[in-house]
């Protein structure tokens, strides 16, 4: 079975990708999907012990957890710490089921794959880009995005230059939704043949 990461800079698209991936019938896995996950179930204590108040009726208020960590960015290696082992957690179990499965392909989408520095064990990525005016309008629509949080984010992730380049297959998530599934079925299918 062919292991694909998914990843890209905010905004780029990523969710439409993963998205066209499932469509067609791939076992796709999100990052951000486990998160939320996490954040109703077993990551809510070491949270909310590291970010008092964050955790309400069992869950992580994310926008207050958003608004701590902007006041307090030196704690993001900590909440990382917490979040990330367990995120892969998942990730091992869900690529374990999709191989047993008889999947030919299965994607995991993993916003900070180059950024983190861990080696996930992926045969192959891919990457989400798109110009960045548009980048920034779609960022921008976003609930509760600000100027200064999408600068703190962007100061936290690598170039999308630099991931282009690291990539071995790229979505030009600029151009019209249907041309970037399109897109996606031809690798899709080109993958399947070749395992």
């Amino acid at each position: 079975m062919l292991r694909l990461g998914l990843t890209g800079s905010i905004a780029t698209g990523k969710s439409t990708a993963l998205s066209a991936f499932a469509q067609l019938g791939v076992p796709v896995f999100s990052s951000d999907e486990a998160v939320h996950q996490l954040y109703a179930g077993e990551a809510v204590a070491p949270v909310g012990e590291l970010f008092p108040g964050v955790a309400r009726d069992g869950v992580i208020d994310r926008a207050e957890l958003s608004r701590q960590l902007l006041a307090e960015p030196e704690k993001l290696a900590q909440l990382e710490a917490i979040v990330h082992p367990l995120v892969r957690a998942k990730m091992t179990e869900f690529l374990d089921s999709a191989r047993e499965s008889g999947a030919k392909l299965a994607v995991v989408d993993i916003p900070l794959l180059y950024e983190t520095g861990f080696d996930y064990g992926l045969d192959k990525v891919a990457v989400t880009w798109c110009p960045p005016a548009i980048q920034r309008e779609r960022a921008m629509r976003r609930p509760g995005m600000t100027v200064e949080k999408l600068e703190a984010i962007l100061a936290r992730q690598m170039p999308q230059d630099e991931k282009k380049k690291r990539a071995d297959f790229l979505f030009d998530t600029g151009q019209p939704v249907a041309a970037v599934r399109a897109q996606i079925a031809a690798l899709v299918e080109k993958l399947n043949a070749e395992q």
